[in-house]
């Protein structure tokens, strides 16, 4: 590969204002904007792979050097840590050049569902911003018609090797390539529309099954729909926390649905049928004569579904006896009629947890 220095014009002793206006000058002679032709962009390649090396302090002084550094001082030793590189590992044969191409991240977001899609499950299409895998490049990170070169510091092997001199006498050790940055070659030409990063953010749908039974606070994973890696490498996992609406009459007990049946003080005494509006369809409820204020009615397979294995919680129906307040004169007047003709109960008190509202609860969530 040809010199730096030649490919940019300069000598070795130019400053950085030197290279950097020789840079200018022939990038705009050669860039394929205005000098469209192969041998013009092969050049452009070389002069941005040239100003990119010596244009960085570092990197200039190690090419200067070949690829090999010097001693840790003169004639003293390396720094402790090369002493320690030696002794863990960083001496040792390198395992070669580390890939562009890296899983991409996991992504978390939130799904709202209410109630009554809970009790069968539900589809959503979801609109998720991500990263996607680039379709001019298509991960390849490089504008169309070009690949990465080699890396002339390393010659492809992403590792540095310099000397080190250390008590047991002069030993190599290695570190990433400060120029490749350990990957063994250079996108001379990166993608415009990724600029070489090989995915680039966008929106997309992603169609998701929810499945029934699911409660707030439960996370379903989606393999593979995460986000897109760099440089073309596999998408992440896409996960999903599930978050259930409160229902304006129906409540959740595990799988079993909770709701409250107001029922007239006649109907309470005489008994009567009542139609119940349920999440999945109407349900029919048979009130039996003389149902007390408190009780809870069980249909049976009306509940959730279960999250796993099969079958349905229930439905229970708690009874709420309403008592008119307002009576016409004739109304009290058969009331009393009917009170005259009852034994005498007179009233009492009793615990509290055997009150109305205790045993309601117990009933429900017994």
């Amino acid at each position: 590969m040809a010199d730096h220095y030649e490919v940019l014009g300069v000598s070795r002793e130019a400053t950085p204002d030197e290279i950097k206006k020789a840079y200018r000058r022939l990038a705009r002679e050669l860039h394929p904007d205005v000098n469209p032709g192969a041998e013009a962009s092969e050049r452009f390649k070389e002069v941005t792979h040239a100003y990119d090396v010596l244009s960085d302090p570092k990197q200039r002084q190690q090419y200067d050097l070949g690829g090999q550094g010097g001693f840790g001082g003169a004639g003293g030793f390396g720094g402790f840590g090369d002493i320690f590189e030696t002794f863990f590992g960083a001496g040792q044969q390198s395992r070669g050049p580390r890939s562009r191409r890296e899983r991409g991240q996991d992504a978390l977001i939130r799904v709202e569902v209410g109630l009554d899609e809970v009790v069968f499950g539900t589809h959503r299409d979801l609109e998720v911003d991500t990263a996607i895998v680039c379709e001019t490049c298509h991960g390849s990170c490089c504008q169309p018609g070009t690949s990465p070169v080699t890396c002339d510091m390393c010659h492809g092997t992403g590792q540095i090797q310099r000397a080190v001199r250390s008590l047991l006498g002069n030993v190599m050790t290695s570190s990433p390539c400060g120029t490749c940055r350990g990957y063994g070659s250079i996108i001379a030409t990166p993608c415009v529309t990724c600029q070489g990063q090989g995915r680039v953010r966008a929106r997309r749908t992603v169609p998701v099954d929810i499945p029934a039974g699911v409660d707030t606070g439960l996370r379903l994973q989606m393999p593979g729909s995460g986000e897109a890696g760099p440089a073309g490498g596999p998408n992440g996992d896409l996960y999903l926390e599930i978050k259930v609406k409160n229902h304006d009459v129906f409540s959740r007990n595990g799988d079993d649905l909770l709701c409250t049946l107001e029922v007239a003080m006649t109907d309470a005494i005489l008994g009567t049928t009542a139609t119940i509006p349920a999440l999945d369809g109407d349900v029919e409820i048979d009130l039996k004569a003389g149902v007390q204020a408190g009780e809870v009615i069980t249909v049976k397979d009306r509940g959730i579904t279960h999250l796993r294995g099969s079958g349905r919680g229930d439905l229970k129906v708690g009874v709420h006896v309403v008592t008119p307040t307002k009576l016409s004169g004739k109304e009290r007047q058969l009331i009393e009629q009917f009170a005259a003709s009852q034994k005498p109960h007179k009233p009492e008190l009793t615990h509290f947890q055997q009150g109305l509202f205790a045993r309601l609860r117990d009933k429900f969530l017994g």
